[in-house]
Order: structure tokens, then C-alpha cells, then sequence
């Protein structure tokens, strides 16, 4: 067993605290329920609902703002930026969704865009992006206003890395993404996209602060700052020249050596588009072992008869475990509207990911697809105890 964890039924809360609810924002929370209400969000920039309606001419199918404050809770702390991932196996659970029918339903996910690929796979009635990180909710707002301003993928990296559109299109996601790398970097071009996008982030009716501004443009010049050569960076540590680059994580495949990122297909940034445009990709501030986000979620979902097909935890439960916050997760996960076909996807990268049986060589991760009411029951009847047992328990072949 890893040593930095122990049991999590006797687990240590001594290591750092990586991820913890460190910086509590209920006055961000307070005004954005109460963002009818301008008074009450002074120094916030509050839109006129029927300025919202006129800018995304009324085509949510749901109250976003209202059901973003409904879900969330206090906001917490976690030493990466997370603009984009780090997991070079994210795609390899795909031909386990298509071949066990895995779609419809519900989606819930942790992180950055690698949930768009996913999402793309299982066409889920709605999807909730759930992160500790206030930060992750900007960074959802600035892809929310890129799929809404682009109507193809083209248009979609052009204004995500600041460039121009190129002319005569290549269909290949490689061939398109040489294309964007083609175009000079302008400075007039990039400042018109941050400023396009903000416009279109205003419009949300989400309640935006000045310094929450600032973070989105921040998020969008490293894009374009970056391009497609930009990587996943920790706070306080130097750069992992191992993590993958924006461009490789594009480019990844299935383990059937498939395309599966969400630009390869225009059909699948098409319905990416349509979620998104419809208010149906909803990201959501919450800690997984908190007391209220994970629960409203799944009294949310409850309430629209969905259920949830795929969970994805990336590696959170590595750090939930380390601060002996596993057993609170677990309950918070028993609240919520799962089936016998219901399943976690998982990403690994301590030192079990080099000798488990879902590793593949030349990656630094090791997805995993496991079973949620197994995993359940095997915490009920005391077999399940550590992070180790997490892991190894109720596997889902990925390489069949």
C-alpha cells in the first residue's frame, strides 16, 4: 500500500491537505442565487435577464444560472492550474462504453475538456461538471462561450488559440490542427477573440466579479499564448516535460487505435455545440466529500428521472483517501441516481498504475472502468479499505 495513505477507515489528515476546501467564497454563492437581486451583489456584474435572453437569443432549456447556484457549494483549494489534462490514457476507456451500450442518461465529471471527449461518446441527456475549484467553473464559462460563438470546429480552435480561420479546410483532425498552427500569431486577432468570448461570458447570467473576469482572459491568453504546444502545470513545481502537450491529448486514440477526442468528429462538436447552446453542460463548485453539491446533484437528477451512466472521478479519490475524506464521499455517492449499469471512470498515476492489468506502456496514466454498486457494496461488507483496494477491485476489461 502507498504509504502517503494508509486506510482511509483510519486515514491521516496531516499530508498538506492538497485538496481541501481551503478558501470558502459563500459571498460569490449568496450573490449568484441571488442575482435577480442587484443590491445584493454589489461589485458583481449582475446582466439584465432580458439582455441575457436577447445575447443567447433564449435558447437555454433550463434556468442556468439558478441551477449552477442551486448545485454548488463552497469553493476549495488544489495546486494545478487544470487547463487541460495530464492523463494520456483518458481515451481508453471508449470501446468499453460503446461495446456495454453505455449512453443516454446522466453524465457526471471532474476537470477540464477531457469531459467533452467523454460526454461526445455517451450523449447524455445532461451533463454536470463538478470541481473543488471555483476556477474550474471559469474555465466552463470560457469553453461554454467558445462552442456558442464557433459553428464549426475550425472556428472553435481559431478563437480558442487567438488565430485566424485557415482556408480550404482539411477534414482530419491532424491536417486541421496544422492548418491553425499554420496562421500567424497577431496580437489584434488574439485580442479580438478574449474579447469575443467575455462578451459571450457576460451573457450567461452568471454573476462575474472583476478578478473572475480577469481569471477567465487570464485562462484564454494562455491558450493562446501556448497554442497547442500548452501542457497541464502544478503551482510551486516546474513544468512536466512527460505531460502531454494540448496537441497529443487531440490527437490520442482508443484503445482500438480509434480518433476519440471530441474535435475529431464534426458530428461530435456538433452535439457538443447543441449541449452546450441549450444550457445542458452545466459546471458546478462543490468538494466530492462536501456537504451539499454532490447530494443536490443527485436530488437534481432525481427530480428530471435521469440517471447517472458515467462517473467520472479522474484521480480525486487519491486525494480524498490521503485527507480520510473517503468514507464522507462514499455516502454522498450513495445519494445519487445509479443502476446496476452505472460506472466510475478512473484515472491512476501512483506507482499501482505500472503493474496494474489495465496499464498500457508509454502511458503515464492508467484509465480504470469500474462498477458503482459493487464498489458500494464491497465498502458495506469491509472489503474495500484502501486506496489499493479502490483500484483493483471490480475491473472492467478495457482491452477486450
Amino acid at each position: 500500500m502507498n504509504d502517503r495513505m494508509g486506510s482511509w477507515m483510519g486515514g491521516s489528515t496531516s499530508n498538506g491537505m492538497r485538496y481541501q476546501k481551503k478558501h470558502a467564497r459563500l459571498s460569490w454563492l449568496v450573490c449568484l442565487l441571488l442575482a435577480g437581486i442587484p443590491q445584493a451583489c454589489r461589485g458583481q456584474e449582475v446582466p439584465a435577464p432580458s439582455a441575457v435572453a436577447e445575447a443567447r437569443g433564449a435558447t437555454g432549456s433550463v434556468d442556468f444560472p439558478e441551477l449552477v447556484g442551486r448545485l454548488s457549494e463552497e469553493s476549495g483549494y488544489f495546486d494545478t492550474d487544470n487547463l487541460i489534462s495530464n492523463e494520456t490514457s483518458y481515451l481508453h476507456v471508449l470501446g468499453a462504453m460503446r461495446r456495454r451500450g453505455i449512453e443516454g442518461g446522466a453524465y457526471l465529471g471532474v476537470g477540464p475538456g477531457q469531459n467533452f471527449s467523454y460526454i461526445a461518446r455517451q450523449r447524455p441527456s445532461i451533463a454536470i461538471i463538478l470541481d473543488i475549484r471555483r476556477d474550474n467553473l471559469l474555465l466552463h464559462l470560457l469553453y461554454k462561450a467558445l462552442f456558442e460563438l464557433s459553428e464549426d470546429r475550425a472556428s472553435y480552435l481559431a478563437l480558442l488559440v487567438g488565430r485566424e480561420v485557415p482556408e480550404n479546410l482539411p477534414v482530419s483532425l491532424d491536417a486541421l490542427l496544422d492548418a491553425i498552427e499554420a496562421q500567424p500569431q497577431k496580437t489584434d486577432v488574439g485580442d479580438e477573440a478574449v474579447r469575443r468570448v467575455l462578451d459571450a461570458v457576460r451573457s450567461f447570467g452568471i454573476p462575474l466579479d472583476e478578478a473572475s473576469l480577469a481569471t477567465i482572459e487570464r485562462f484564454h491568453r494562455q491558450f493562446i499564448s501556448a497554442g497547442l504546444q500548452l501542457r497541464f502545470t502544478s503551482h510551486n513545481r516546474s513544468p512536466r516535460a512527460y505531460y502531454p502537450t494540448l496537441r497529443q491529448l487531440m490527437l490520442a486514440q482508443d484503445l482500438e487505435g480509434r480518433p476519440g477526442h471530441y474535435l475529431a468528429s464534426a458530428e461530435d462538436y456538433a452535439y457538443l455545440r447543441d449541449m452546450q447552446r441549450q444550457d445542458r453542460i452545466v459546471p458546478v463548485v462543490g468538494n466530492f466529500a462536501g456537504p451539499h453539491a454532490l447530494r443536490e446533484i443527485g436530488e437534481y437528477l432525481r427530480e428530471q428521472n435521469e440517471t447517472i451512466r458515467v462517473f467520472y472521478t479522474s484521480n480525486v479519490e487519491f486525494y480524498l483517501v490521503s485527507d480520510g475524506l473517503f468514507p464522507a464521499y462514499l455516502e454522498n455517492v450513495r445519494t445519487l441516481p445509479v443502476d446496476e449499469n452505472s460506472v466510475f471512470v478512473r484515472s491512476l498515476f501512483n506507482r499501482f498504475s505500472y503493474d496494474h492489468p489495465q496499464s498500457v506502456p508509454g502511458h503515464i496514466s492508467t484509465q480504470l472502468m469500474q462498477p458503482i454498486l459493487p464498489t458500494i457494496a464491497s465498502y458495506d461488507a469491509g472489503d474495500l479499505r484502501s486506496y489499493n483496494d479502490l483500484v483493483f477491485l471490480h475491473l472492467i476489461d478495457l482491452k477486450e
